[in-house]
């Protein structure tokens, strides 16, 4: 029974110390196409896939400095933050306290970032939003931030560009967070009346109260590409209409074939398609 003691020949384990991984954080998998991308030159590409052109997820922060020119972006109605009026809590915690971790984790005070910015020297207001800040919900700080910003686009006569990424309005704020479909777009017929353009972009996803309300408003609407678009989850609508869905439901590319958006546009076209669309409408300088 010697050879249960027999010594294995040509393998020799490599000590725990001595392995090397590889460092967290320098490569990423394309959920789409599972192309395996350094993230610096994903960084480069503005967060697509050089593959198969898949638009990842970014901060609002990142998005402005994708837009506007450098140095331009000034963050208005920073103090705007929700309350609590209905002392709502969920399974976990109470939503007063889940907005002051949202915040320190986000560094935002809400889940859309308002300020005025210039776009090849054009003076606009923007409003971008951050799906990490609670799934970029609509509350009724989010509703009066685009609420005020309408304003600012009327009183100065500057273009007004809103970036959509939002799984709709806050369950937190109940009734609260249901009325700023109407106040937001009633703020934007005004904008409409006064023939002061406004452009609506939307990215993945962009859904329920804020897809049903002024996402779908815009005088131009800009959708980036394998978006997902549309009011309810594809379950919900199946269940409720109980048929099979069309292949590609709720994507950016059935909603342009469906006519529902003007155009799909790659991220790093949009500054320019802003601008070419902005001197298409005489907006003056």
């Amino acid at each position: 029974m010697t050879w249960l003691h027999r010594p294995k020949r040509g393998v020799k384990a490599q000590p725990a110390a001595e392995k090397k991984e590889l460092p967290e954080g320098l490569w990423t998998k394309c959920p789409t196409c599972s192309d395996i991308i350094y993230r610096v030159e994903l960084e480069k590409n503005l967060w697509v896939c050089g593959r198969c052109d898949y638009h990842f997820a970014i901060s609002a922060r990142q998005y402005v400095d994708i837009l506007v020119d450098p140095d331009t972006f000034e963050e208005t109605w920073r103090s705007i933050t929700s309350l609590d009026p209905l002392e709502f809590r969920d399974a976990k915690e109470k939503y007063r306290l889940k907005l002051k971790k949202t915040m320190l984790r986000t560094n935002l005070s809400e889940a859309v970032l308002t300020g005025r910015a210039r776009l090849h020297g054009r003076d606009l207001v923007l409003c971008v939003f951050d799906f990490a800040f609670l799934g970029g919900s609509m509350g009724s700080a989010v509703g009066e931030k685009i609420a005020r910003a309408g304003l600012e686009s009327l009183q100065h006569r500057m273009p007004l560009v809103i970036l959509s990424r939002s799984g709709g309005a806050r369950m937190h704020e109940s009734i609260l967070s249901l009325m700023q479909m109407a106040k937001t777009s009633s703020l934007l017929a005004l904008l409409y009346d006064q023939k002061i353009p406004y452009i609506s972009i939307l990215t993945n996803p962009t859904t329920a109260g804020v897809m049903a309300s002024y996402a779908s408003l815009g005088d131009i609407i800009i959708a980036e590409p394998q978006a997902l678009l549309g009011f309810a989850g594809q379950r919900v609508i199946k269940q409720t209409i109980g048929q099979d869905l069309p292949k590609g439901f709720q994507s950016s590319e059935f909603f342009l074939e469906h006519g529902f958006i003007d155009f799909i546009c790659h991220r790093r076209d949009l500054k320019n398609q802003i601008s070419s669309l902005l001197n298409y409408l005489k907006v003056q300088d």
